[in-house]
This record gives C-alpha cells, structure tokens and sequence, in this order.
C-alpha cells in the first residue's frame, strides 16, 4: 500500500502527462502541485513509484510516466469526478432531446459521445427480449404498391413496401386487422412464428393477394437489428499519439463481435474502466475503455476507447451521463 504522500505524487504524474504528453520530473512536480514538500523527496517518492511499477522512465531522461498499472490506481482512488460544465449538460439534453426512434437515439448518442470525449465512442442497440409490436399499418400508395409499417414498442419503426397487386380497401383493412390481432403484444420471433402458419387461416381465394402482404410484414419484423454497435470518433485516434501500432486498434473497430464483447466484459450499472492490458480483447491492449451499462430492461452498453494516457475524471463523468440520460429517455419513452 501506497502512503497518501506517494499517491499524491502518483496523481501529480498522471495529470500532468495526461496534459502534456511528456514525461513528468519532480522538479515540475514541485513547480506545478503543492506538495509540501522538497524536490529531492518527490525523487524519492518517484523511485519508490517505479520500483513498485507504477511509473516508468521511457527514456535516459528524468521524466517519469505512469504504467498501466499506475493508471489502474489512478482510477481506483479517484476521490471524485469532475463535473459537466454547464455547456456539457446542455450539449447532452440539447442533441439527445426529441429522438425520432431508436436508431436516432443510437446514432446521436455514439456521435454525441465521441464529441464530449474526444475519444472513439462504441453503443450496443438496445434490443430487449420484452420489446413487442405495438401497432400495423398497411398503406396503399397505389394499385400495386404498398406501404408496410410495423412499430416496436422500443419506438423503433420498421417499414417496407410492396410491389404487388393490392386488395380493395375493405379486404386489405379486414386483412390488415386479422394480422394485427395475431401479432399486436408479441415479441418479433414470437410473431414471425404466428405468421408461419398465418395463411392456412386465410380463405383460399384470398391467399394468393394475403401472402405478398404477409411476407412483407415478416420482412419488416426482421429488419430489427439483431445485437450491433455503432461506431465514432475514429478520426480522434489521430491526434492521441498512440505509443503502439494503430492498425490492429483499427481492424478491431471493424469487428462487430469483438466490440460486442469488449463491451460485455466491461460495463456494468455503473461506470467501469478496463485499462491496457485488463482488455482481453485483440488490439485493444494498448488502450482504456470507459463503459457503463444502459436500459437496465435491455442490457445494452455504451464507452469510449482511447489511449491509456486518459482524462479519466473527465470520461467517466461524460459517459455516465450519457448512460443515465439515455436510460431515462428509454425508460420515459
């Protein structure tokens, strides 16, 4: 265990390399903290630091930086986190405030996220076992075109249009209501299991005009995302000066799978911070991920990734706020 002294230093450290991107000397230290104390006991301090692997010399200069390890006690003892700005909570309120559906909600929210943190920002949809159709609409647009619209209750809307002969208005209204009593409450497999069999309910002569209308209706409950994540902030991987290779950081975004376990691994009611080497994931060893859960009904995920050279008061702070206003929108909605 660390003294309160030692762990000031430690802090000291971190904040400033965070800042500034060079190694740290305890005369800066001294200059720039008010630690009380002489500079040759903050050498001592930093000896004692890198001895137990908390700080590292990268070079035969006299500046330190901190390891991994450094970092994770950094973030442990985090007595508090830095507030939004006032900016900061509108800017969330503001581009979050009156989302069409959920695929605006997901898509401002990653965007929104990469934007406060200045880091890449990675969110799960929030598909839930619960979700359920809540309405149906079939519209005509003309003699042989048809609109399909299914609505979730997650506020998600799904829509396809037919090319096909359509039935008069009362048939297609009779039709329309049928379907709907079938599906109206049911989760989206569940539906599409009531639908297998629909047709066989349907009178003979009506079948041939019905089955178009009814597969349309199965392809729109299938385009509901299955479990994704959406992806930002790439281009702010340019400006961090990552000390490792950033193709395989690169190639991981690209894989859905491994995000979607990054984020499984990580998140949780509150915030949780993975650093370096904590995340097992290939190409994301030489980074932190800042994840929370959010939707508890859903069990989705959203973080950021970034160096492990991290504002963490200032990223745990953005992402759990998103987490919980994001949560609230759902939950309202």
């Amino acid at each position: 265990m660390l003294d309160d002294r030692k762990l000031e230093v430690l802090k000291a450290i971190v904040t400033d390399y965070v800042a500034s991107r060079e190694p740290v000397g305890s005369k800066a230290l001294v200059e720039r903290h008010q630690l009380d104390v002489s500079a040759a006991t903050v050498r001592n301090d930093m000896a004692a630091l890198e001895e137990e692997g908390y700080i590292m010399q990268p070079h035969t200069s006299a500046g330190r930086i901190p390891t991994d390890k450094g970092y994770r006690l950094f973030v442990d003892k985090l007595s508090k986190v830095k507030p939004l700005s006032t900016a900061e909570r509108t800017a969330i309120t503001t581009f979050l405030g009156g989302t069409a559906d959920v695929d605006d909600l997901v898509s401002r929210t990653v965007r929104l996220l990469a934007q406060l943190t200045r880091q890449v920002a990675i969110v799960q949809y929030p598909i839930a076992q619960r979700d359920v159709i809540r309405h149906l609409d079939l519209v005509t647009l003309s003699p042989e075109r048809l609109l399909v619209i299914v609505v979730q209750s997650n506020g998600r809307v799904d829509q396809t249009t037919l090319e096909a002969p359509v039935l008069d208005e009362p048939r297609l209204q009779a039709l329309r209501g049928r379907i709907a009593s079938a599906i109206i409450g049911q989760t989206a497999a569940d539906a599409a299991s009531v639908l297998a069999g629909f047709l066989e309910t349907i009178a003979p002569e009506d079948r041939a005009l019905a089955g178009p209308v009814v597969a349309a209706v199965l392809e729109a409950i299938a385009t509901q995302p299955a479990s994704q994540v959406l992806v930002a902030g790439v281009p702010n991987l340019a400006g961090t000066a990552f000390e490792a290779n950033m193709r395989p950081l690169l190639e991981a975004l690209e894989e859905q799978v491994v995000l979607l376990r990054l984020l499984g691994e990580a998140a949780g009611d509150d915030v949780t911070v993975r650093i370096g080497q904590e995340n097992r994931a290939q190409g994301f060893h030489a980074t932190s991920l800042v994840a929370a859960g959010y939707g508890a009904q859903y069990g989705a995920s959203l973080g950021v990734v970034g160096p492990t050279r991290m504002d963490y008061p200032s990223t745990i702070a953005a992402v759990r706020a998103v987490a919980r206003y994001v949560s609230r929108i759902l939950t309202e909605g």
